[in-house]
């Protein structure tokens, strides 16, 4: 029976999928709880992580190498950085980077590792199966970068910022530490963001009115991919 972990970065991105699956374990392990339970052939394992990069490559791991999940997709919500990009859109990850990775002064780009990428892709039978159920549902699904890194942006240059040196869409504080993680494991992935503020000088109030609806959002989306999953 095939593994899928879902990831969260809050307790809100989590809840309505336990809520959704009402019968589940939970088991500790690193400080976090896994939820654990069934739905069709596969088996479901749902953490949320914590906010931040760390948090979520820990639970990404520990999804990986405890859990053994054959995928992983990670749902939640995140800043628009594009113009057309509204509250409560959905977008998926054609590829992932780390904004506030800085070895520039050795003449590497910004976002850049050695021995890494500056881009993560994302899986493509996965981002297939989230087209296929965007189109059942008449979800106009947006597609592209999303950047990631440990601040919460709300500021309308440090937005700009990151467009111009990334070409992102959105942005958020998860995903690239998922994409890394799941990269170097070689394990699919694929990750599913809806947006709940514009990253800019009112972010803060508009995130925490949205967080729920979006979050909401986000997971219904997640439960219409396992739908389509073969």
């Amino acid at each position: 029976m095939k593994t899928i972990g879902i990831i969260g970065a809050m307790r809100e991105e989590v809840m309505p999928l336990l809520d959704f699956f009402k019968k589940y374990e939970e088991v500790k392990i690193g400080g976090n709880s896994f939820y654990t339970t069934t739905y069709k052939n596969y088996n479901i394992i749902i953490a949320y992580s914590k906010i931040g990069k760390i948090h979520a490559a820990l639970t990404c791991s520990i999804m990986a190498l405890h859990f053994c999940t054959d995928c992983i997709i990670f749902t939640g919500v995140a800043g628009g950085l594009s113009s057309d990009l509204k509250v409560g859109d959905i977008i998926l990850a054609s590829s992932l980077c780390q904004y506030d990775v800085d070895i520039s002064a050795f003449g590497h780009p910004l976002g850049f590792i050695p021995e890494s990428e500056l881009y993560v892709h994302t899986d493509s039978n996965l981002n297939e199966i989230a087209k296929k159920a965007a189109m059942k549902q008449n979800i106009k699904l947006k597609y592209g970068i999303i950047a990631s890194g440990d601040s919460f942006i709300s500021n309308a240059q440090k937005k700009q910022w990151i467009i111009d040196k990334f070409d992102a869409c959105a942005v958020e504080m998860e995903g690239a530490s998922i994409a890394v993680v799941s990269s170097l494991l070689n394990i699919p992935f694929c990750i599913i963001r809806a947006i709940s503020d514009s990253a800019d000088d009112n972010a803060d109030i508009s995130f925490d009115e949205f967080l729920a609806d979006s979050a909401k959002r986000s997971a219904a989306f997640i439960i219409s991919m396992l739908d389509e999953m073969q």
